[in-house]
């Protein structure tokens, strides 16, 4: 069964994909994030917390950087921009990096990745977690 991982709307990938097509000639807008936003989505399935990434054009073994630190989840990726005799291009070329925080129960040493297809697949095993349970603490008068 697959859950989606819910996320707020209006991120900071968001406003950024509105300034760069409202204002394409602004120089200021790239170095504001360092390097380019990568879209992802979040789901749960059968145990694991799944994160895809877009990341059409790269070599994964040559372009792309996992890591996993304190429950951060870091990619990076880079598109090389190929010499060809182009009239025009809106490819997007350079550095793509994305932070995700991992969800309580996450387990840092079940970790695998796939790409396919231009997609970055990384699935992370969830620790099963118990339901929390009250209990209830007396209180001594002194």
């Amino acid at each position: 069964m697959n859950t989606v991982a819910k996320r707020e709307r209006g991120t900071f990938a968001d406003l950024f994909d509105w300034l760069e097509s409202e204002f394409p000639s602004f120089p200021m807008i790239r170095p504001l994030i360092g390097g380019q936003m990568m879209r992802v989505e979040e789901s749960f399935e059968d145990g694991y917390f799944v994160l895809r990434g877009e990341l059409p054009g790269i070599d994964p073994e040559n372009d792309l950087e996992i890591e996993i630190s304190n429950d951060m989840l870091t990619v990076k990726a880079e598109r090389r921009e190929q010499t060809r005799e182009a009239q025009r291009s809106e490819f997007r070329y350079g550095r793509f990096s994305r932070s995700v925080s991992l969800p309580a129960g996450a387990n840092e040493e079940d970790v695998q990745a796939t790409y396919k297809d231009g997609i970055l697949t990384i699935r992370v095993g969830m620790k099963e977690q118990k339901e929390p349970q009250t209990r209830r603490i007396p209180v001594s008068k002194d």
